[in-house]
């Protein structure tokens, strides 16, 4: 190997070693945060001398006091809580990792490695945080430390949303063996993954053929999600991965549509809605001055699935009902779907009212012919 070969190695090594390192030093913080504001809120609800005063306002009523900060609102206080009571086990990391001691652990300077003012301004009540054995009669937990340093929090989220201990614990031992993705875990989870290996005479074939298929997700992947550019105070404009190409349409496609004139006024790009515990992303948002609407435009790489129009049509009824203005008319969503030898668009106007108004959306908006125009014009460029 020549000298500038090992250069090349030496740094491509070092910057790899040291990426993973801040990564997961970036999750377990965000982590241990996470579970440590459960702590405090189940804490609070059981001994607070004034809970009674907000009662089942109490997530509502925190989220009101923490609007200057990214990504502390009702629904995550609520999943901080559920991690807290889902993951006891994390309490005998924090003792070990940090050489706590089980009685007081009010030194602010143990913390002082997440934050200058420490994490803990109270006294733990550390009678009432039993071993991970003695909280209930289900021992099959896997270790704090292993959960903080493999897990990130956003595959947490995912977890702590199923109610058997036996079968969470299943699916973090397979997502940690196959270091799966988020997406991976989701869609296992979905395909009934732990119910098939049940039903199966030797999981542990199906266990490798599951793994075998799976893409083992980057070190950077763990702080890609949208719990992790909040928590560094990150616009979340950047959270949705997007290929090259995919990227470019984007770009370009906001650019057509406002040169279009015709009064489209960019409103978001990757415009983040929550849907029920789920966040989803509009590719781009436009409001039309001259329809008085939205215009929802979701661009999907490769060729035109039933979902897709299910996908939109879902953003639609949400802008309908959590959005529009009383003076508003309905919303208008457009579906692009790029192959590399075909385009194809579609209208998802379903809901819309039967008047003549719909053929005013269709007058004001772009053209079908245009758009088949631009998806081409720009694919060509990547031929």
């Amino acid at each position: 190997m020549t000298n500038f070969k090992l250069l090349i190695e030496n740094i491509s090594v070092v910057h790899e070693n040291l990426q993973q390192q801040a990564t997961n030093a970036i999750n377990q913080a965000l982590t241990i945060r996470n579970w440590l504001i459960g702590y405090y809120i189940i804490e609070y609800e059981q001994q607070g001398k004034d809970r009674a005063v907000y009662g089942e306002k109490l997530l509502y009523k925190l989220a009101q006091n923490f609007t200057h900060l990214k990504g502390l609102d009702e629904r995550t206080f609520r999943s901080f809580r559920l991690f807290y009571q889902r993951y006891p086990q994390i309490w005998g990391s924090l003792t070990t990792r940090f050489g706590l001691s089980t009685k007081n652990i009010t030194d602010i300077s143990d913390f002082q490695v997440f934050s200058n003012r420490g994490l803990m301004t109270t006294e733990l009540d550390t009678e009432r945080i039993q071993s991970p054995n003695e909280i209930d009669e289900f021992e099959h937990k896997i270790k704090g430390d292993i959960i903080l340093s493999k897990l990130s929090y956003t595959h947490i989220e995912q977890l702590i949303r199923i109610d058997d201990d036996l079968k969470r614990t299943f699916y973090e031992i397979e997502c940690i063996k196959g270091t799966w993705s988020v997406r991976e875990l989701k869609r296992q989870i979905s395909s009934l993954y732990y119910e098939r290996s049940g039903l199966s005479s030797k999981p542990e074939k199906l266990s490798k053929l599951v793994q075998k298929k799976t893409i083992p997700q980057s070190p950077t992947d763990i702080i890609k999600n949208i719990y992790s550019f909040e928590f560094l105070n990150i616009s979340t404009n950047s959270i949705v991965e997007e290929s090259d190409l995919e990227t470019a349409l984007l770009d370009n496609l906001q650019k057509f549509i406002i040169e279009l004139g015709d009064g489209f006024c960019l409103e978001a790009r990757q415009k983040r809605i929550l849907i029920g515990e789920t966040y989803y992303f509009i590719d781009l948002v436009f409001y039309h001055r001259v329809l008085k609407c939205h215009v929802l435009i979701e661009l999907k790489m490769g060729a035109f699935e039933h979902g897709d129009i299910g996908q939109l049509n879902t953003y639609l009824n949400y802008f309908k009902a959590e959005v529009i203005e009383a003076s508003d008319n309905l919303p208008v969503g457009i579906l692009l779907v790029a192959e590399k030898d075909h385009a194809l668009v579609k209208y998802a106007t379903a809901g819309m009212d039967e008047n003549l108004f719909v053929q005013q959306y269709l007058i004001k908006l772009p053209s079908k012919e245009q758009l088949e125009r631009y998806i081409d014009g720009e694919l060509n460029k990547f031929s």
